[in-house]
C-alpha cells in the first residue's frame, strides 16, 4: 500500500538466454581481461546495482511488459496452459530456496516464434512461443528448459552476466543504483546490452544451469531424460532448422568445444545423460553409437530407438525410456518394489500409472520388453554396490543441506533485508499478485529480524482478499489493527479488504481513521477517491482525487486520467502527446 502508484522507471533488463550460441570468454578468462582492461571494478559496481534490481518488484513487472510490449502474447491458450501447469510445477514442488534478495518467480509465454527462452535478473522468465511449439509441447523437455532459466535466476547468474555487459559495453559510464531514464540513452542501451549479454554467459554457467536444472526438474517428478532430450532436439533445430543466422555459430562445429555462450550442444547433451545415468546409481545408460541411440542396463542392451524420421526422435524415444528406468532405480530400494506383474497376452507390466514411466512402459509393452526388463532390474538389485547408492545419496543430502543454509540465511537476514520483503509483498498487492505477495510476506514474517509483523499481517490481509479469501483476510486485518493501531497502513489495508469484501462503510471509516494519524499521504485519498467514484458520488471523488494529486506533487499518474483532465487540463494534453508520440514511434519500429 505504501507503493501504490508509485512512479516506475523505464527499465531494461538483460536476459540469460537458453539458447542461440555465440563466441564468449570463459568465467576466469573474462575476470582477467576485465582487470586488465580496467572495469572489473565497473563490473562490481553495476552488479551491485543489477542485484539491487533484482529485488525490485516494479523492474520484474516492467520486464514482462516490456516482453510482451516488444513480442506480444501467445494466443494458443494450450501453449499457455502447459508452460503455467509446468512452472507452477517446478515453483511449488522442486526442491530449491530464494536468496533473501531474490524474487518469486513470474514467467509469461510470449508470441515470438524462435526457438528460445529467457531468465531475467528479478527471476522474469520470457517463454517463446517458438520454443513450446518446437519442442512439440513436451512437458518433460519444456520442464528442463524452465528449470534451466530457474537455475539462472536461483544462481543470479542473470545479475552477473548483466553486470559484464554493461562494464564491457559501456566502460567508465557510471552506473548507479537510481538506473532512469534521466542518464542513459535507453535505445542506445537496449541495442548494445542485448549484444553485450550474450557474449558474456560463460560456459561454465551454462553447466551450472544445465546440472541445477536437471536436480530442479528431478525433483519435481519430471523426467530425467528431458534434459538430454531437449538437446538432442535443439541440436537438430541449429543444424537443420533455423534460418536465422544469429541463431547458430558455424563456427561451432560438432565435437568442439568452443567459448560459445552455450557450449557445444553434444557437449552439454552428453553431461545431461551422464547425470542421468549417476541419477540412477549407475544402472541406466543411454549410448548414442553411429546416430543410433541405445539403452542399457549395467551393460546389458535392452532398446535400440529406431524411428523413422529425424534423428532427435531417436534421442527423445531413448532417454524418456531410460529417464523412466533411471527414476525407478532412483526411488525403489528393492526389486519388489517395481512390482511386475502379468498382463493379458502374457505380457509383462511393471511400475504405476505416474506420468513419469508412461514412455518407458508404453514401450515396453509395444516392443514386448517386459520381460527382459524384469531380468535386468532383477540383477542389477542382485549385484548393485551399496556404496554407489550411498554416495549419491550423501550428494542429494549436501544439497539440501545448502538449500537449507540459503533458507537460514534468509531467515536470519537483517532488518534492511526483511523489511525489503514486506515492502516487495505490498508491491505484489498493489500490482493485484496476491499469490507472489503471499510468497513474499510469509518469508517476511519468517525472517528473524522482521520488526512490524502487525504491518505483514494486514499485507498478508490484503493479499488474501486479492485471492478471494475474504474472510481469512479480515482476520489477519482485524488482527494487525489491534496490534498497532497506530499504524495507518495497517487501516488503509483494512479498507481495501473491506472494499473487496463490498462493505463501504467500513472501508470509509478506515481511510477516515488513516488520514486522522497523517492527512498528508496520498494513497488514502486516492483509495476514497476510487470508492466516491465508484459509487457515482463524483463531486466528492473530485476531491479527494484533488488533494491525491498535490500530495504526490502533480504526478499525473496518481490519479485516473478522466478526473485528471478536469483537475490539471495543461497535465493532461501533454500527457496525451507524450503517450502518442511514444505508440508513433512503436508503430515506426
Amino acid at each position: 500500500m505504501k507503493n501504490f502508484h508509485k512512479i516506475i522507471s523505464q527499465i531494461l533488463i538483460a536476459c540469460a538466454i537458453f539458447f542461440l550460441p555465440v563466441k564468449v570468454f570463459a568465467a576466469d578468462i573474462w575476470a582477467a581481461a576485465a582487470q586488465a582492461a580496467g572495469i572489473y571494478a565497473m563490473y562490481k559496481s553495476a552488479l551491485t546495482s543489477i542485484l539491487r534490481l533484482g529485488n525490485d518488484v516494479n523492474a520484474q513487472m516492467a520486464a514482462r511488459r516490456q516482453d510482451i510490449k516488444e513480442n506480444g502474447q501467445d494466443k494458443n491458450s494450450l501453449d499457455v496452459k502447459i508452460v503455467d501447469e509446468i512452472m507452477t510445477r517446478l515453483v511449488n514442488d522442486s526442491i530449491y530456496e530464494l536468496r533473501v534478495n531474490s524474487l518469486p518467480f513470474v514467467w509469461t509465454v510470449n508470441d515470438s516464434e524462435k526457438f528460445n527462452a529467457a531468465c531475467y535478473p528479478m527471476n522474469y522468465i520470457s517463454v517463446n512461443r517458438g520454443l513450446v511449439r518446437t519442442l512439440n509441447l513436451n512437458e518433460d523437455e519444456i520442464a528442463a528448459v524452465l528449470a534451466h532459466e530457474m537455475t539462472h535466476g536461483i544462481e543470479q547468474h542473470s545479475a552477473k552476466n548483466y553486470a559484464k555487459a554493461i562494464a564491457q559495453s559501456f566502460g567508465m559510464m557510471m552506473i548507479s543504483s537510481q538506473i532512469s531514464s534521466a542518464n542513459i540513452d535507453w535505445n542506445k542501451l537496449t541495442g548494445m546490452v542485448n549484444y553485450s549479454i550474450a557474449k558474456n554467459i560463460t560456459v561454465p554457467s551454462e553447466y551450472e544451469a544445465d546440472e541445477g536444472g536437471f536436480f530442479l526438474m528431478t525433483s519435481a517428478g519430471f523426467n530425467p531424460g528431458g534434459g538430454a532430450a531437449a538437446m538432442a532436439r535443439m541440436d537438430y533445430y541449429v543444424r537443420y532448422e533455423t534460418q536465422d543466422f544469429l541463431e547458430f555459430d558455424p563456427h561451432d562445429k560438432p565435437n568442439e568445444q568452443t567459448l560459445s555462450d552455450h557450449p557445444d550442444t553434444e557437449v552439454r547433451e552428453e553431461k545431461l545423460s551422464k547425470l542421468l545415468t549417476d541419477y540412477s546409481f549407475g544402472h541406466v545408460e543411454v549410448k548414442k553409437i553411429e546416430r543410433i541411440y541405445k539403452v542399457f542396463i549395467d551393460g546389458e542392451e535392452i532398446l535400440t530407438a529406431e524411428n523413422r524420421g529425424e534423428i532427435y526422435k531417436n534421442a527423445e524415444k531413448a532417454y524418456f525410456f531410460a529417464g523412466g528406468l533411471a527414476k525407478a532405480f532412483h526411488d525403489y530400494k528393492n526389486f519388489s518394489d517395481w512390482n511386475f506383474r502379468k498382463i493379458s497376452g502374457n505380457r509383462t507390466d511393471f511400475l504405476t500409472d505416474d506420468k513419469v514411466y508412461k514412455n518407458l512402459r508404453e514401450i515396453s509393452f509395444t516392443e514386448n520388453l517386459g520381460e527382459k526388463i524384469k531380468f535386468a532390474v532383477e540383477n542389477s538389485y542382485k549385484n548393485e554396490n551399496p556404496e554407489i547408492r550411498q554416495k549419491y545419496l550423501d550428494e542429494e543430502n549436501k544439497r539440501l543441506e545448502n538449500w537449507q543454509k540459503i533458507k537460514a540465511e534468509t531467515l536470519s537476514a537483517k532488518k534492511i533485508m526483511a523489511d525489503r520483503l514486506r515492502i516487495n509483498a505490498d508491491i505484489y498487492n498493489d500490482y493485484g499478485q496476491g499469490e507472489l505477495a503471499l510468497k513474499e510476506i510469509e518469508r517476511a514474517l519468517s525472517a528473524e529480524n522482521q520488526e512490524n509483523i502487525a504491518e505483514c499481517l494486514s499485507i498478508r490481509g490484503r493479499a488474501k482478499a486479492i485471492c478471494g479469501d475474504y474472510d481469512g483476510a479480515l482476520v489477519d486485518a482485524n488482527s494487525a489493527v489491534e496490534q498497532d493501531p497506530k499504524n495507518l497502513y495497517n487501516f488503509l489495508n483494512r479498507a481495501d479488504v473491506f472494499h473487496m469484501r463490498g462493505e463501504i462503510e467500513p472501508a470509509l471509516n478506515d481511510i477516515a481513521a488513516a488520514i486522522a494519524i497523517d492527512d498528508k499521504v496520498a494513497v488514502s485519498y486516492r483509495l476514497r477517491g476510487d470508492i466516491f467514484d465508484e459509487l457515482g458520488e463524483i463531486v466528492k471523488a473530485e476531491e479527494n482525487y484533488r488533494i491525491c494529486y498535490e500530495l504526490a506533487k502533480k504526478n499525473p499518474n496518481s490519479i485516473p486520467k478522466n478526473y485528471l483532465e478536469k483537475i490539471d487540463p495543461e497535465k493532461f494534453e501533454k500527457l496525451n502527446k507524450k503517450n502518442s508520440d511514444e505508440k508513433n514511434s512503436d508503430d515506426k519500429k
